[in-house]
């Protein structure tokens, strides 16, 4: 851990709640000695001490350290096109991408919305992929579309599917252009 960032990071989310080191230092148990070294950089906390502060800051001890805040847009591109693996089995598209998720959980700029956005969409691509060729089935059955043949409902869950990759590609390029990914969800099924 590097004390430099450790001591930024104390200070701007201090800064941030708008409180002074001594009531810092009282929220959270610690000496104001102890918290002017660690915002000084003097000194590297214990365990116990980090605890103490994310708890006072209201924070997560990781977002305290270092290595929590890293950039890596390989993991996530890699993340992104896992979710291809419905071509397989459409359930792997979100499996595969939830455990590369749960993985890094918290460790990754943009790893939590990203994969809550792809894993909200396959969610929903699965329902869609499910439900339409039924739903059509049924509506040939009851009179509703009475020339819909078995290619037409082969023909939209291929469209499905195109669609599927086309987002999942179009996605993983704006995460490569440093760009917000854009996965449209019917019902937000992870917040």
């Amino acid at each position: 851990m590097k004390n430099g960032h450790l001591s930024s990071r104390v200070k701007e989310l201090r800064n941030r709640k708008g409180i002074s080191q001594e009531a810092l230092a009282e929220e959270s148990g610690l000496s104001l000695r102890t918290i002017q070294r660690i915002e000084n950089g003097e000194t590297n906390p214990t365990g116990d001490t980090l605890k103490r502060l994310s708890s006072a800051l209201n924070v997560n001890p990781d977002e305290l350290i270092d290595w929590t805040i890293k950039e890596d847009k390989r993991y996530l591109t890699f993340m992104n096109l896992s979710a291809l693996t419905f071509i397989f089995f459409p359930l792997l598209g979100i499996i595969v991408p939830f455990m590369l998720w749960t993985s890094r959980k918290d460790k990754l700029k943009n790893i939590n919305k990203i994969a809550r956005d792809l894993i909200n969409f396959e969610i929903t691509w699965t329902i869609a992929l499910f439900f339409v060729p039924i739903i059509l089935f049924l509506f040939t059955k009851i009179g509703i579309l009475e020339n819909l043949s078995l290619k037409i409902i082969i023909t939209v869950v291929a469209l499905i599917y195109f669609l599927n990759i086309m987002f999942i590609i179009f996605n993983t390029l704006r995460i490569t252009n440093n760009k917000d990914v854009v996965y449209y969800s019917i019902i937000k099924f992870l917040r």
